[in-house]
């Protein structure tokens, strides 16, 4: 279970405020600002407020911690953040809100004047269903349910995938080679795109200096393309750095590619990759990847319970997968990346009190515990063997 209490912020929290936290973020340039939401589904923000990323209202900082109103009890579900920064997230229904920077309209209203409070972002996902957000650094991404991807903000390197280099103001439908097709996951890098499809393929678009499309070459991209190289595998999990990609595949396989100046991507050494490259954790079947727009760290799970991290870790450049003593890939952020920020929603729900059935139902599909996959109209469905027996 995720402990808030490694990142330096929360230390301002008592520790009765510290044991009401069930869902948490840390963002900000230097991790100076965060989001938390207690047990009671109240939100709450604190820190530097730097363009007015905390959404209270007025440009103050706070070391305490302030209520948002606004999104008490909407049960946030996906949350992510930019460089400005902005922030963007999803709740349980499917709504989106947006607040902070908005110099590039990355928080899709139409205007370029800053959020000063949660905003629901309504243009074009007024009636989706919205399951998860994404942010690079001044452009924004969301994914509807149907597996429709939206995208808007800064586009000065086509990372909003309309086809051209100018700033998108409202959410746009990204098309192209994902018409019709189902997205499943999304993530961004600084001013990048990557998206993963129901039958495990990848696309990416944006900028590509550094390769991290992985389309073995570094000429931008200004709509969707498939990272061919990546033809034989079906992937399950992308994860985007500063300027380099990770993917999961559902075997456990772990592919990296991009920038490699702090030794991100695990390979041994400093060298930029353009196609995506294997990379070895120890022969364990690894089931979860981490990395973060703002970072150039990069970490991973195994099955085993193994944490690995490498890149920039506290100013040191790590060019293999290294072990760690954490339990989780949320740790290896608040301890080692820089700045300190979360790669995701920090969750410290208890599952203790899981009914079987629930259990069972927390786990379908999961290709983290299947040993078994059937492949149906091209889209694979993972299960379990014994579950199946018992069943049958």
């Amino acid at each position: 279970m995720v402990d808030v209490g490694k990142w330096p912020i929360f230390t301002l929290l008592s520790p009765q405020e510290i044991a009401s936290i069930r869902k948490a973020c840390v963002f900000g340039t230097s991790a100076n600002e965060a989001l938390y939401v207690t047990d009671n589904d109240e939100v709450f923000v604190f820190g530097l407020n730097y363009s007015n990323c905390l959404g209270t209202g007025d440009n103050q900082s706070t070391l305490v911690p302030k209520k948002l109103e606004a999104l008490c009890g909407k049960k946030i579900k996906s949350l992510s953040y930019g460089s400005g920064p902005h922030v963007l997230l999803s709740t349980e229904d499917g709504v989106v809100y947006a607040w902070g920077h908005n110099g590039y309209s990355q928080l899709g209203n139409g205007t370029t004047n800053q959020g000063i409070a949660p905003i629901q972002v309504c243009t074009n996902l007024l009636i989706k269903q919205v399951v998860e957000v994404a942010c690079g650094s001044h452009h924004s991404m969301a994914l509807a349910a149907d597996g429709e991807v939206f995208a808007w903000g800064y586009n000065n390197c086509g990372q909003v995938g309309s086809g051209s280099t100018t700033n998108q103001p409202t959410p746009r439908k990204v098309t192209n080679c994902l018409h019709i097709k189902r997205v499943v996951g999304i993530a961004c890098g600084q001013t990048s795109s990557m998206a993963v499809l129901d039958n495990g393929e990848v696309y990416g678009w944006g900028y590509n200096g550094n390769g991290q499309l992985g389309l073995g070459n570094n000429g931008n991209q200004l709509t969707p393309v498939r990272v061919a190289a990546l033809h034989s595998v079906c992937v399950n999990q992308i994860v985007c750095g500063y300027a380099h990609t990770l993917a999961l595949t559902d075997e456990g396989l772990l592919y990296a590619w991009g920038a490699n100046t702090y030794g991100q991507l695990g390979t041994g050494n400093k060298n930029n990759l353009l196609s995506p490259a294997h990379i070895m954790v120890e022969k364990e079947r690894v089931v979860e990847i981490a990395a973060c727009h703002s970072a150039h760290t990069s970490a991973a799970k195994t099955q085993g319970g193994h944490v690995y991290m490498w890149g920039q870790c506290r100013g040191q450049s790590v060019i293999l997968p290294h072990l760690t003593h954490f339990s989780c890939t949320d740790d290896v952020f608040a301890c080692f990346a820089t700045p300190a920020v979360s790669w995701r929603l920090l969750s410290v729900e208890h599952e203790d009190f899981l009914t079987v059935a629930e259990s069972l139902k927390k786990e379908f599909d999961s290709p983290e515990t299947a040993d078994l996959k059937f492949r149906i109209d091209g889209k694979y469905i993972h299960v379990h063997k014994a579950v199946l027996k018992i069943s049958w």
